[in-house]
């Protein structure tokens, strides 16, 4: 059997970032918490005496088995899996640079074309056994539950099948270490028993989700019905949608206000969906996009021989939407000749085809929308004054996604959904510090943009992966202050986003030296691929650049 190594941890200590001014710490793209351990203890033993021992083992569990995996595909893509053992190791690696216990390898097997697993590991300094002695004394039964998790999640994350650890020696009962090993579920005899503390508990689960059913029926009672195509909940979107939800039931026309892009069409038909005339036709109509000499016949229809062309009789968009709810957009761009005749069918509720001297009477819901200040357009004698009256009865104002950065993550997840079905692909998510890059994100597109951004990183993760920063060409997580990641000796040192040495004066040591440029870069990135083992996404975290960056950079210098 091959001997068991750890390979250098440059690559991990160069993973945990602490940003400090932020508030923040980061393994990979993963937010992490530096807790107290006592605190940690402290709630795991009210857990245990509130639910019960058995209760308490599933939750804790579960809980750092997802934890574990999300390590386990951190590992996958930092190291190499030429290798399949010194990238496995990286688990046992984080969970010492973790602090959870001291991890030295006694047997590891991985055969990845049979998916064959056998590891068995010690545990010195376990964190768990020691927080369970100190709680509850001395036991005759192994109790680092969470760890076990752990170990779990990890392995099973990344040999793609249910691999599951099990303690043999616990230091909680009275040894000088814990002993663990690992292989698939169904090669251990009792499997049926040890399987339902990695699942779901069918107890707890029914009364969580009874829970949810009670919190649903409050929140019927208390708010409106809220419709697939909104998702939001803060202050300034209840307060639109609200406003949306008060005018369904009437016949009052709607102006819409708000930025390009910040979904003026999805609240005019969640205003027809909520309204009696839901059954009739909704029909949208973006006046920026018609050509002036076409607007009219657009909107009112046209009869034959009108103008040259008009070969057939044809209705307009307000006989198409009668009975129903006709949405103009940008309706700040009408000409003034459209704009009256908009208002006689306001006023009048008849309607008078291009080149036909008959009315016909139209039972339309109107909603108009804009971008634009229509008060500015009124002054400067580009928009008709009575038709601004007439169309502000009821303005509702959607605020910008930069003013609603509590609605990102729940967007984020919708769209996210959608767009896996409609490209046939599964994530597992999008990072801690992706989701950050987009809440700090200025949006001047609103949600459209959003909807763009996440389309494309749906596309460029990779299957079952998460979705990242470099995905999302937003420019990188935001890092505002200095940072300061571990050295070899477990001391931190501060460092900016980009690993420049504040110490050292390196560009005048460059130019001192007489090396040019391009010999300097070449020998920069080839020490950067040799410190990170020939992983060449680990080498570019190194050079604070993204993998597509360095590759370009390499095949640059073999070009030359």
């Amino acid at each position: 059997m091959k001997a068991i190594h750890y390979p250098q941890s440059d690559d991990l200590r160069g993973l945990l970032r602490f940003a400090a001014e932020d508030g923040l710490i980061w393994l990979g793209e993963h937010r992490m918490l530096l807790i107290h351990a006592g605190a940690l203890s402290e709630l795991r033993k009210e857990l245990i005496c509130s639910v019960g021992q058995e209760q308490a083992r599933r939750i804790l569990t579960r809980m750092r088995f997802a934890s574990g995996m999300r390590d386990a595909e951190l590992a996958r893509r930092t190291r190499s899996l030429d290798e399949l053992s010194d990238a496995f190791v990286m688990g046992p690696q984080l969970h010492m640079l973790e602090g959870c216990a001291r991890v030295e390898p006694v047997r590891l097997e991985i055969d990845p074309d049979t998916s064959r697993f056998y590891g068995e590991f010690l545990w010195h300094h376990a964190w768990e056994a020691e927080a369970h002695v100190q709680a509850f004394g001395a036991v005759d039964h192994p109790v680092c539950w969470m760890m076990i998790g752990y170990a779990s999640g990890y392995t099973s994350a990344f040999m793609g099948r249910f691999i599951l650890f099990r303690e043999t020696e616990c230091a909680a009962m009275g040894l000088d270490h814990c002993r663990i090993v690992g292989k698939p579920v169904d090669e251990w005899p009792d499997a049926d028993a040890l399987r339902p503390y990695f699942e779901a508990d069918h107890i707890v689960g029914r009364l969580l989700e009874l829970r949810e059913e009670m919190e649903a029926m409050r929140r019927t009672i208390t708010q409106p019905r809220r419709t697939p195509d909104l998702i939001g909940n803060s202050a300034g979107f209840r307060h639109a949608y609200d406003l949306v939800a008060r005018a369904a039931s009437t016949t009052v026309s709607v102006l819409l206000l708000g930025e390009t892009g910040v979904g003026k069409e999805r609240f005019a038909r969640t205003l027809h969906e909520m309204s009696p005339r839901k059954a009739a036709p909704f029909v949208a109509v973006n006046c920026a996009a018609l050509p002036g000499e076409l607007i009219e016949s657009e909107l009112f229809g046209v009869e034959r021989g009108a103008f040259t062309g008009a070969q057939a009789s044809r209705a307009g968009k307000f006989e198409r939407a009668d009975g129903g709810t006709l949405f103009l957009d940008e309706v700040g761009e009408l000409p003034l000749a459209a704009q009256a005749k908009l208002l006689r069918v306001l006023q009048e509720g008849e309607i008078e085809r291009l080149g036909d001297e008959r009315t016909r009477k139209v039972n339309v819901r109107l909603v108009a929308a804009t971008n634009v200040d229509l008060q500015k357009a009124v002054a400067a004698g580009t928009f008709r004054r009575d038709l601004y009256y007439r169309l502000n009865v009821f303005p509702v104002t959607i605020p910008p996604l930069r003013e609603r950065i509590c609605d990102i993550p729940p967007l984020v997840e919708a769209m996210m959904q959608r767009f896996e079905t409609l490209h046939d692909k599964r994530l597992s998510g999008i990072s801690d510090k992706a989701m950050l890059a987009l809440k700090a994100h200025s949006w001047p597109g609103n949600v459209r943009e959003l909807e763009n951004v996440l389309e494309r990183g749906v596309i460029l993760a990779p299957s079952n992966g998460l979705i990242e920063v470099e995905h999302l060409f937003l420019g990188g997580a935001p890092q505002a202050g200095p940072q300061h990641q571990l050295n070899a000796t477990g001391s931190l040192e501060t460092r900016d986003g980009r690993r420049q040495a504040a110490a050292i004066d390196l560009p005048g040591a460059v130019l001192d030296s007489g090396t040019d440029l391009e010999s300097f870069e070449q020998a920069l990135l080839k020490r950067a691929v040799e410190r990170a083992g020939g992983n060449l996404a680990a080498a570019a975290r190194l050079l604070g650049i993204t993998r597509p960056q360095l590759t370009y950079r390499l095949k640059k210098q073999e070009g030359q």
